[in-house]
Parts: structure tokens; sequence; C-alpha cells
């Protein structure tokens, strides 16, 4: 009898309905791969569901809050189900900006100048010369994110309600290229840019059509492109990650090449959406959506 994977999508984040359509292409991808295939809409009541299901793996298409934070990953430990991607503790820290910018730091990769405020303060006056840009703590897909800069009468968070809590991390605003990196079964497999229509690469130009241009592989100074796949290597090794990771850099060549690198984040969980990128990443590799998502159920396991 075939495997049977429970695929979780959908859940209570900010990013659910992203979720739910990187878990639908996932579902018929692993039908058509021959799986016994479950889909799965993760409620509160997913460790009752999951423990009556008994499935063999469970795929993870969550994403945001519960999904990539190290919560579900706990739930499925303690229920002994393999999963695919990253563990409890390392989906914890990924999912935790502040605190993997610290890890980054001890290995020496390039961060972002910035800190934590409340929220007050910020209304107060600028915490930083501007631009800089504010982001949720433990957000992903670019969601709360905001860039200020410096025109008169811009409050943040005056003009719309917050959901993501009392203190923000806030950054220098690094002019220049968005460059991204998958990085597979601990290998970086290639660099992608990505060129907005929006302000920024945000949550709306990730997930609608037509909003940014991707260019793969990204058009980087060759020495630029190692340095770039050897930091994924890094920051993936260093949360201590398994799986596939997508980590996400800025590149100031504002002053023409070679600029430089800063690391943003690392996502855990990457999108698995038609107009995400580390399948495009992964198809440029020579492995398609369907062979991504196979050897992540094979890859599964309840380690790291």
């Amino acid at each position: 009898m075939s495997k049977h994977v429970a695929v979780l999508m959908g859940g209570w984040s900010a990013e659910r309905e992203v979720s739910l359509v990187s878990g639908a292409a996932v579902v018929e991808a692993l039908k058509e791969k021959g799986y016994r295939v479950s889909a799965i809409d993760a409620g509160h009541t997913v460790a009752t569901t999951l423990g009556d299901m008994k499935p063999d793996v469970c795929f993870n298409a969550l994403h945001g809050r519960f999904g990539e934070d190290g919560c579900i990953q706990g739930v499925l430990e303690t229920l002994g189900i393999p999963y695919t991607h990253s563990g409890v503790l390392a989906s914890a820290m990924a999912m935790d900006k502040p605190l993997a910018k610290k890890l980054y730091d001890t290995v020496g990769l390039p961060c972002v100048e910035g800190g934590i405020f409340h929220r007050d303060q910020i209304l107060a006056g600028d915490v930083m010369a501007a631009p800089y840009v504010i982001k949720p703590l433990n957000e992903g897909s670019s969601v709360g994110v905001k860039i200020v800069t410096g025109e008169e009468n811009e409050l943040p968070f005056a003009s719309e309600a917050w959901h993501y809590g009392e203190e923000v991390l806030v950054e220098r605003y690094i002019p220049g290229r968005e460059v991204q990196v998958a990085v597979l079964d601990d290998k970086a497999i290639g660099a992608i840019e990505i060129r907005p229509k929006n302000q920024f690469y945000d949550y709306e130009a990730k997930y609608s059509d037509g909003f940014a241009e991707h260019l793969m592989p990204a058009p980087i100074d060759k020495a630029v492109y190692d340095d770039v796949m050897q930091m994924a290597e890094l920051a993936h090794k260093v949360l201590g990650c398994r799986g596939v990771t997508r980590t996400d850099f800025r590149y100031d060549d504002t002053d023409g090449e070679p600029g430089k690198l800063f690391i943003l984040e690392t996502n855990t969980q990457p999108g698995m959406t038609p107009l995400s990128l580390t399948p495009e990443i992964a198809a440029h590799a020579g492995m398609n959506f369907g062979e991504l998502v196979d050897w992540l159920v094979k890859d599964a396991s309840c380690q790291r």
C-alpha cells in the first residue's frame, strides 16, 4: 500500500490563504506521485484529527504562526509522526527575527543594524534616521512590514489596525536589490533576484501575478553570487534547519558592483504556490515540483 501523507494547510495565521494555495498544489503533486493523500485544514483540533488518522508522514504546508514557529512541529513530535521541513528548535529560532539575527551574527553573517522598539516609541518620533523598515517580530510573507521614508505626516500604525504585537523590529532601510537563495539538503541550489513593481517585495507582490519580475539566476557579480550561496548555507546550518529553506538578502549595489550583501531572514516553510520562489529555483536546478515535494516527504523525520 502507498504511503499515507497528511498535508497540513490553512490554519489561522495571517498567511492562511497562501497556505491553502500551497497545500492544494502539494496535494495534487503527491497524488501524481502515487501517494495516498489527505488534505487537512489545520484548526485547533488538528492533534485529535492526526491522532485518529495516524498518517505515515505529515507534509507541513502551513505558513505563519503555529505552522512554522515550532508549535505544530512540537505537536507532531508528541504524536510521533514524521514531518517535512525543519524541527521544533530551528523553526522557532528562524521565526523569531531578533533571535535569528543574533545567531547570524555569531557566524559573521552581515545583518542590518536595528533594534526592538515599543510602538509608542515609534509613534513619539523617529527611532532612527529615515528611511527605515518596521517589521513584526515573528510574521512571514512580509506581513505587517512597512517602510518609513521620512515624508511629512507619515505616522506608522496610525492609519490602520496593527495586530502584530506591541514591540516591533526596526531596521535601517537597505537600498538595492532583493536576492533570495534556496537551500535543499544543506546545499544552496540557486539564487534568484526579485524586482517588485511596488515599493518593495510585499505580500501583494509575492502572491499576485504580474507584481514582480523573477530573474533566475540572479544577474549579479559572480563572486557575490558565490558569496550569497555560501551565506544561505551558513544561515541554514546555524539555525539547525533541515529539508528546504529560503534565505532572503538585500544586495546594495547602488555604488556599482561588487556591492554589499545583508541577510534579512530565513524561511523554514517556503511557499509552494505557482508564484513561489523555491519551486522556481529548484526547477532551474533540474528538480520539478513533483520531485521537490516527493523529496521532502522522503526526508521527513522527527529529528532536529
